[in-house]
Formats: structure tokens, sequence, C-alpha cells
């Protein structure tokens, strides 16, 4: 629960989100890569005082979420052509931002030229999470946000995606304690028992698609999304000793630590910082390293990574997230200006 001394920085967290999010989705325009507004988001957040929580992803399309670039512009698995935004695609955008490790993470769809080929997707999308938020109220059961979100999905004609799901919120921690669900899970559901409580902070994002099975995928290999994270259950001291890491992986596995905490980070963020220890190195030499670190490293889970997610049908996705506050008398939503 969050103490009331605290609320500055998750509104201020919020805030910058949900500026980013305005200031940025006007560049995502036919002929642009993906890359150029990912690094533009991120360039934003820290320009307005902030800190990325996790990668800018952008999933376009059938993609549902958790996919950013890496440094060598490797595109998903299975997409042919360039990452450049096309007329008519559907683009999810979802933002994180950190202050001090308080969290604001929000996200929207649009479609790339509003030709109006999903207005009918966008607007159920948006008013699901809003219908959601409305009955964030403390001691709301679970299971009757996931109600609330997928009964307008229903009556638009979309499928909500039940196998993803909104979450709490800590400090320092993106998906802590408990998952909120995107879909009417029933009462019973054991994965959603409880319920809303006071003083809790949630991010709520429920996923619609045009597939029939209302299920995402995830995409080849495990780390297709091109985020890791380091998982807070190794002590890179002990490993040390136990001789699981060499010293220079022991070095870098602190230089990650130290910057990113337990919060999700992009390859292309931390890949640089192999650079420092081997100055003279080519491309194809520090490339491999790379790999044999992160190989090491996900060996003795210090880090994990994540797959890219999309339709298992091939549908298109929309998606919209706020993040709460939920005080004795309803929600707060953090992430607006």
């Amino acid at each position: 629960m969050v103490e009331e001394a605290d609320l500055k920085h998750w509104r201020d967290a919020g805030h910058v989100a949900k500026r980013t999010l305005d200031g940025i989705q006007d560049e995502i325009t036919s002929g642009k890569h993906w890359n150029d507004v990912i690094d533009s988001a991120e360039r934003f957040i820290r320009r307005h005082g902030g800190q990325a929580a996790f990668p800018v992803t952008i999933s376009v399309n059938d993609m549902a979420a958790h996919y950013t670039t890496n440094t060598q512009l490797t595109p998903p698995e299975g997409m042919e052509g360039e990452m450049v935004f096309e007329k008519g695609d559907l683009v999810k955008l979802d933002v994180g931002v950190h202050i001090k490790g308080a969290i604001g993470d929000n996200a929207i769809t649009i479609e790339v030229g509003n030709g109006g080929n999903h207005t009918e997707q966008i607007k159920a999308a948006r008013e699901a999470r809003d219908a959601a938020v409305e009955v964030m109220h403390p001691g709301t059961p679970l299971h009757k946000i996931g109600e609330a979100a997928e009964q307008v999905a229903k009556d638009a004609g979309f499928a909500s995606i039940s196998n993803l799901s909104g979450h709490e919120l800590e400090r320092w921690n993106l998906h802590a304690g408990l998952q909120i669900p995107s879909y009417a899970c029933g009462a019973d559901n054991p994965g959603y028992k409880g319920a809303v409580e006071a003083g809790g902070i949630y991010a709520i994002e429920p996923f619609n698609t045009t597939g029939s099975s209302g299920l995402v995928e995830n995409v080849a290999p495990s780390s297709s999304s091109n985020i890791l994270r380091v998982t807070g259950n190794v002590k890179i001291r002990k490993a040390l000793s136990k001789g699981k890491l060499k010293p220079l992986g022991a070095t870098m596995a602190r230089y990650i630590e130290e910057r990113y905490n337990t919060l999700p980070f992009a390859e292309r963020w931390a890949y640089p910082l192999l650079e420092k220890p081997f100055p003279e190195e080519d491309e194809e030499s520090l490339r491999k390293k790379w790999n044999q670190l992160v190989k090491k490293l996900t060996s003795i889970r210090f880090l994990e990574t994540y797959a890219a997610l999309r339709d298992a049908d091939g549908g298109h996705v929309g998606q919209f997230e706020h993040t709460v506050y939920v005080t004795d008398g309803g929600p707060e939503v953090l992430t607006v200006h």
C-alpha cells in the first residue's frame, strides 16, 4: 500500500507517462521507422524528468505487447519487410515512467493515417479500460473488473484477451501482488482471487481482438521482446564466490543491477555497457560476448528474458491502459495531465 507521503512521486510519474503518449503519438506516421518513435519517446521521458520504467514498446496489428527494438533492428520473427509504419496499421504504444521507482504505466491504440478502418475497435478498447477503472473501489472483487471490461468488448463485437492481465504496482516492481483480469473470469477463478484494496496502485489494461480465441501466444525465441529484467533472486557476491560468475561477468551484472534495479530494461540500453571493458573489440566480437553474458546470467537466474506476444489467431489487437490509485472514495487515475 502506498503511503500518502509517497504519492507525489507516483502522480509525477503518471503525469510524465501521459505527457509522453500525448507528445509522441503524432510521430506514428506512414513511412516512419518503429525505432525512431521508440527512441523519441524514451528521450521525451528523460527530458521531462522521468526514467523509463520499461523499454517503450510498439506492437503493430496482431502483435499484442512486449516488443521493443534491439541494437541490430531485427524485426520480430514472422514479420516480412522493414519495421516501418504503413497506412492502416493498428498500433499500440505502451509507455512506462518511473520517478525514484514509483511507476506510471499507460498505453494507447491508434490507426496510422486515421483511415477509419479500426475506429470501432479503438473506441471499444478505450471504453473497456474506462469501464474497468470505474469499478476500482475498495472491496470490489477482482472478477467484477474483468466482467466490466469484457462486457464492453463483447457489446462492440470483439473478444477480450483472457491470458493478459492488468497488475498491481509497487515501487521498483512493475508486476507486483494482484493480477487484474481483463475478461469475465468468474468468481471462482483461482488466478484472480481477492479484491481491490484502498491505497493500492494498479495498471488497468484490457486488450481486445478481432481473433476468435481471445488468446495471445509467445513469439519465438523466448527473448524475442528484446527486454530483460534482473530477477532480484541472485546475489552477485555469492554467485562469484561459488564460481558461478567470473569477475567480468560479476562486474557487468553489477552495472546492470545498479542502473535498472529489478525493472525491465532493453538489450539496446545495456549492450553498449560492454564497450567500457572492451574498447578495442569489433562489433562481431562484442556481440558474441554479449550473447555469452546473457546466456550465463539467465542460466544462473540473475536475469530473465521476455517473449513478444501476438494474437494466436492473427487477429488485430487493441489496448488502452491507465495507472490507478485506489482511495477510500474510489479510483484516482494517475496517468493524466
